[in-house]
């Protein structure tokens, strides 16, 4: 990489009223950074350009509001100019498909981002299973006729979750209604059945989700409740994008022991 003498405050272009043209700094620090890393480190003016061809909105204003959204944390120079890693333009770039071929909030995205797997297009069908993850987004209802009929199972299995707290319905105007996290769970319990695992093994799920809910509302049920609409907004975008910590923590430390039980076998 070639490296430019001198201090990048002093190469980059004066505006008229005198003072230098950050994004012509930070065009200067990408070369001058020093950056001994074998993939190229890209200034924001750069990142721009390549995102260009595939969104026409971009623009290094846009990149960097999703960066103060806590979307984007590129590499600082000492000058504290922006560097991005090709991660960086991946995940960027990740970002903004979702925004413009799924039309989803920061928070949801926030959300999406924090599972690690951000790559490639979701299938149409995920579209609900997101929804059904989600602590903010509107879901569907079902009747119990339809819930059964769109999980594939029979009411005696059913019973069985909702016996042990499983599936947790909710009445409205005299009859029993489910939404889509209900059907996602009945879903996955469905699959678990078919390798032997009964609804009272499912109790573990309910107990470690219970624990894992309380440990939020700890930490955010004060901004819940409180009578700003802004601090309750900010309340729920926390509230899920520390859910999806939580899932991916708790997913990470499973492998983990899978890991070590796999090990056994060898």
């Amino acid at each position: 990489m070639a490296v430019v003498a001198g201090n990048p405050q002093q190469l980059g272009n004066k505006g008229r009223d005198g003072r230098e043209d950050r994004e012509g700094l930070e065009e200067r620090a990408g070369r001058a950074g020093g950056d001994s890393r074998p993939r190229k480190a890209l200034t924001i003016g750069a990142v721009a350009k390549i995102l260009g061809a595939e969104f026409d909105d971009i623009s290094i204003s846009k990149i960097r509001y999703l960066e103060d959204q806590k979307l984007l944390a590129p590499r600082r120079t000492a000058g504290g100019y922006r560097l991005y890693s090709q991660a960086d333009v991946e995940r960027l770039r990740a970002i903004l498909r979702m925004q413009r071929d799924e039309f989803l909030p920061l928070r949801v995205i926030r959300q999406e981002l924090a599972t690690g797997d951000f790559t490639g297009r979701r299938p149409s069908g995920e579209s609900q299973k997101r929804r059904a993850a989600s602590v903010a987004e509107d879901v569907t209802s079902f009747t119990v006729d339809q819930l059964l009929a769109e999980a594939g199972v029979g009411e005696g299995f059913l019973k069985e979750l909702q016996d042990f707290g499983i599936v947790s319905p909710k009445r409205r105007d005299g009859r029993v209604i489910y939404d889509e996290t209900d059907l996602e769970i009945v879903r996955a319990a469905a699959e678990l059945s078919k390798f032997g695992v009964a609804g009272r093994n499912l109790r573990v799920f309910r107990t470690s989700a219970d624990r894992e809910a309380a440990l939020l509302e700890q930490l955010l049920g004060a901004q819940l409740r409180s009578r700003s609409q802004a601090r309750r907004k900010e309340a729920v975008e926390n509230l899920e994008s520390l859910a999806a910590v939580c899932g991916h923590l708790k997913h990470l430390l499973l492998v983990r022991d899978l890991r070590r039980l796999k090990a056994t076998a060898e």
